[in-house]
């Protein structure tokens, strides 16, 4: 394993190449803070985990100062699982809509 780094979050191991660092951001929820970790990805591209799965992805537009969220249909998951919504959970349930989309890029901006 010398060429990969070994990232756990939440009971879940995340095997990635040693050329992509794995960060975690905090951001305001609500009245709540979440803890998300971000997997930089190909083309630009940021996958967002949240408690062992990935949320979604997001990626800066062509203007280079706004962030878009990726549309679901081209984002590859790779090793991990999508993200499952549970109401019923002991969490708060997010969505990564356009306001959180621009929180979770200027945590991005700041690494």
């Amino acid at each position: 394993m010398n060429t990969s780094t070994l990232a756990i979050k939440q009971s879940t191991i995340i095997l990635v190449n040693a050329s992509m660092d794995v960060f975690n951001i905090k951001i305001g929820f609500g009245e709540n803070e979440l803890t998300l970790t971000i997997l930089p990805a190909e083309e630009g591209q940021y996958k967002i985990i949240y408690y062992g799965g990935i949320l979604g992805a997001i990626r800066l537009e062509a203007d280079n100062e706004s962030w878009e969220k990726v549309p679901d249909d081209e984002l590859e998951a790779g090793d991990l699982p999508f993200y499952q919504h549970d109401l019923s959970a002991d969490r708060l349930d997010i969505i990564l809509d356009e306001r959180t989309v621009r929180r979770i890029g200027e945590e991005i901006n700041t690494r």
